[in-house]
């Protein structure tokens, strides 16, 4: 039986998700309140993080309402700086209090970032059902903190489980979203047809490998019939798009493409960052890939995440250090001309995708609130 299967409510289940500041945390906790309002139409959500201009933006495009605190991260910055946000933790502390106090949630779920530290920890103390859902292979400091506070902890990845507490975990995958899961239910593997490369830096864009790109075009250019689909950011949209022109390639490029879903599906091969997201909606799709991981991530978590995938044979790593134009250019018409390597790294990228993940974490959301008696005053009142 699937865990929390047998206790569903019949009152929807009132959750509060707590920290953000990048997309890499947004989107998998979009994802879980998704699945739990498909799950129980009852149910509320309400998101609380710091309310920069990522998070409100996408929590607004979402269409999920969302309260922000007062705090400010500390790791990698000036003492100055960092002495004003620990100063700043005690209120940012209170004001989660309060929010907790009026929203009334039967569990907690923090997704990391700084700002899941106050709304965590005020949870522990109203003794709410807390979890934590860790998107990296490499845990973040926040998560490694609040660790001992919660009850349960979701994991990303197996190898994850050495820096946590054996007791809490679960290992669910990364949940991706609705699109990616209705696309993957329509893959059949690799298309056919042309080669097309699908080429993105995430939400922003990132330069280095944009210019790679468009610097490596007339090397592209010889390899038969490519067709590129890039997303580049604002910034270099126009730089990309005239690099590609002048080459002579069948491309497709704008800043940002909000039917992902259908490019991943066109896409024989991806060239991308290892984001937490990025890297769970490829192994969910099954699409072979070149990762460049971006190097001042956090810990350098990235670097982690493509390691993973290099090792298990569904993708290919480049350092940025190492990235030159001819030799990513070379790189991916070698990929491209060996159709067994390609579906060999498909294989073993669909290996590592879980379609279930945000599903198995509202499982157990739900057991673990009807484990402390959450809905029994809710229910009757």
């Amino acid at each position: 039986m699937v865990p929390g299967s047998d206790i569903f409510p019949r009152a929807g289940l009132n959750l509060l998700i707590g920290g953000g500041g990048t997309g890499g945390h947004l989107f998998p906790a979009i994802s879980v309140a998704e699945a739990l309002t498909a799950r129980l139409p009852g149910s509320r959500v309400l998101f609380v993080n710091a309310g920069r201009p990522l998070e409100r933006r996408i929590l607004g495009q979402a269409r999920w309402p969302y309260h922000a605190i007062g705090v400010e991260g500390i790791k990698g910055r000036g003492r100055l700086a960092q002495a004003r946000a620990a100063a700043r933790l005690p209120g940012a502390l209170i004001q989660a209090h309060t929010i907790i106090k009026c929203h009334r949630p039967d569990v907690v779920l923090g997704v990391g970032g700084y700002s899941s530290g106050p709304v965590v920890t005020a949870a522990w103390l109203l003794k709410v059902p807390t979890a934590l859902h860790e998107q990296n292979l490499l845990p973040g400091v926040t998560n490694r903190i609040l660790a001992r506070l919660v009850d349960r902890i979701y994991l990303s990845f197996e190898q994850s489980r050495k820096a946590f507490a054996a007791e809490k975990v679960l290992v669910t995958g990364n949940p991706v979203r609705g699109r990616i899961i209705t696309a993957a239910a329509k893959s059949g593997g690799l298309p056919g047809g042309p080669a097309t490369v699908l080429v993105i830096g995430g939400s922003q864009g990132a330069h280095r490998i944009n210019m790679a790109l468009a610097e490596g075009a007339s090397r592209l250019a010889a390899i038969n019939g490519l067709k590129i689909v890039h997303q580049t950011g604002a910034a270099d949209s126009k730089d990309v798009t005239r690099a590609y022109a002048e080459a002579g390639l069948k491309f497709e490029v704008k800043p940002f493409f909000d039917s992902m879903d259908k490019r991943y599906l066109e896409a024989h091969l991806v060239v991308c960052r290892a984001g937490a997201s990025t890297v769970a909606e490829i192994t969910a799709l099954g699409k072979p890939a070149i990762l460049i991981p971006f190097p001042h991530a956090a810990d350098d978590h990235q670097t982690f995440n493509a390691r993973s995938l290099e090792k298990a044979g569904a993708a290919e790593v480049i350092l940025e250090k190492d990235l030159e134009p001819a030799a990513l250019a070379d790189r991916i018409r070698s990929l491209l001309e060996d159709r067994p390597r390609l579906e060999q790294m498909a294989a073993a990228a669909r290996s590592l995708g879980n379609l279930a993940a945000a599903d198995e974490i509202v499982n157990d959301l739900v057991a673990l609130a009807a484990a402390k008696n959450r809905w029994h005053c809710r229910v009757g009142n």
